[in-house]
């Protein structure tokens, strides 16, 4: 009898852990997992939006079919279509996508909760990865969002089609759109994740009103456009990028519009697929749409999801203003091939022609040594750091909401000579989201007093608005007058903008 008793009383808490563990969305039930220590509730591949496959591939995201039953939600959905992830340069396989499964239906979220009711409205944090809009997907394991549910945040990450399934326009498209625009499906994915997560967040224990959008790289990126989208308007209240933006024209990547990207789109359409109609082309499978080399795979200005540059729509005030969070790393470039010194100085002198010596002024191209770090630091700048210095600029010029600035320094520990890349792009996501542990390196006690640090400020900034807590370094809100920002090192500390006169260079010469 005790022995029963015994069994039952251990019995009891899973039990309730199972239960609990089932959540009610608007399209029905789903049943997730829960973390090692019971803490956190996990729900993965949860579908917020239809299949975009078939006659729905290069639409807009379409509702979700409802379900019968309670649908298990423990694995990854599918990551969206793309090249096989392979390590190179300094992303490792912690970095990339499972090897499987890819697809086109890849439009799932996940969530990491540890709210054990739905009344505890905790503030609400949607990670959006990047990838050069032509890779990634949420299940990447420095992605995992454990660790951040710990500290107090509902966090979710979620898929959004890449490459030219997320991004192909095309006047057939346009036509049969009900808005008059075509690409740009990748931030109608976003979109739509966030409508999700404003009907269902409330029932895993978060706050709809206090949701907050990350992302590094090109998820910085889409978060710039994010907040100059009117579709976007009231699904997010802060927003945090990770080295990007887009609010500086670079001549080399000029930002397409709706009717330069249509051309694209018809050129593809004939040379790369081989087709005269759009049924032909959603006839291809998608390793014939993928192997084709062309179409668009970047974000445009289409009048509808993208009324405007970014640029114009903060000049305008015509931004959702949300208070920001945003900054670059020391080593922030991607940077293929090699290059001597001297066919780099060559290559500058012909681009900048009389600006050279200006441009020589703030990047030396003395020595071999030097000119090598110059083309380093010139890739990061035109990159990076002149989009998140003017995007910065522009929210303290045109917002009533504060920026706050960062620039990430620590350069990550290494095994090898080989694998010492510096503060490198994309290796400040395990310390902001408190996921050392995803990846292999040899931390020292530093490194994780940073990670704890650098979660804390943005668990604060979702929670508030403002990154300072107890125990942390102050970090001051910048301001054009008195450009501060945050740098993150074995000393963290406020600061003013280190090569501010490089930026400043950048601003003059793309704005010509």
């Amino acid at each position: 009898m005790y022995k029963l008793i015994g069994l039952l009383l251990f019995l009891l808490p899973l039990y309730l852990s199972a239960q609990s563990a089932i959540i009610q969305t608007d399209k029905g039930k789903i049943r997730g997992t829960t973390s090692e220590n019971g803490a956190i509730y996990i729900y993965k591949g949860i579908p917020f939006a239809g299949p975009p496959v078939g006659d729905l591939r290069w639409k807009a995201p379409q509702p979700a079919k409802a379900w019968e039953g309670i649908k298990t939600c423990d694995t990854f959905g599918p990551s969206p279509v793309q090249g096989k992830p392979t390590p190179f340069m300094y992303w490792s396989s912690e970095f990339l996508i499972p090897e499987e499964p890819i697809s086109e239906d890849c439009l799932y979220l996940n969530v990491w909760t540890g709210a054990n009711n739905k009344t505890e409205k905790r503030p609400v944090l949607v990670y959006i990865y990047g990838g050069g809009f032509r890779s990634g997907g949420s299940g990447c394991p420095i992605y995992d969002g454990e660790a951040m549910a710990e500290k107090g945040v509902v966090f979710v990450s979620i898929n959004y089609r890449v490459g030219v399934f997320g991004f192909l326009a095309h006047p057939e498209l346009t036509q049969e759109s009900s808005y008059g625009a075509s690409g740009n499906y990748a931030l109608l994915d976003m979109i739509a994740g966030l409508q999700w997560v404003r009907k269902n967040i409330a029932a895993f224990g978060g706050d709809p009103a206090n949701v907050t959008i990350a992302g590094q790289s090109a998820g910085a990126f889409a978060v710039s456009y994010l907040t100059t989208s009117p579709l976007a308007k009231g699904l997010f209240h802060r927003a945090i990028a990770e080295s990007g933006g887009s609010f500086v024209t670079n001549p080399r990547r000029p930002t397409p519009t709706l009717a330069d990207a249509e051309k694209m789109g018809v050129e593809f359409a004939e040379k790369a697929l081989n087709c005269q109609s759009l049924a032909e082309m959603r006839a291809k499978s998608a390793d014939e749409v993928l192997q084709a080399q062309g179409g668009m795979s970047w974000p445009i200005i289409d009048g509808y999801a993208v009324p405007e540059s970014c640029a114009a729509m903060y000049q305008q005030g015509k931004q959702n203003d949300v208070t920001l969070l945003l900054g670059w790393n020391a080593e922030d470039l991607v940077l293929f091939g090699t290059q001597s010194a001297d066919e780099f100085k060559k290559q500058a002198r012909e681009r900048f022609g009389d600006q050279f010596a200006a441009v020589s002024k703030v990047y030396p191209m003395g020595s071999e040594k030097e000119i090598l770090k110059s083309r380093s630091d010139m890739s990061r700048d035109e990159t990076f750091a002149i989009q998140g210095y003017v995007w910065a600029t522009l929210q303290d010029q045109h917002s009533k909401s504060n920026v706050y600035l960062y620039n990430f320094n620590r350069r990550l520990p290494f095994y090898t000579p080989e694998t010492n890349f510096g503060a490198f792009h994309s290796g400040e996501i395990v310390y902001a989201y408190h996921n050392l542990h995803t990846l292999d390196r040899p931390w020292q006690a530093v490194d994780h007093q940073i990670a704890n640090h650098m979660s804390s400020y943005w668990v604060n900034f979702a929670r508030t608005g403002n990154p300072n807590g107890k125990g942390l370094p102050k970090w001051k809100a910048f301001k054009t007058a008195r450009p501060n920002t945050l740098i993150i090192d074995t000393e963290t500390k406020t600061t003013s903008l280190p090569d501010l006169n490089r930026l400043k260079f950048w601003e003059q010469y793309l704005s010509q």
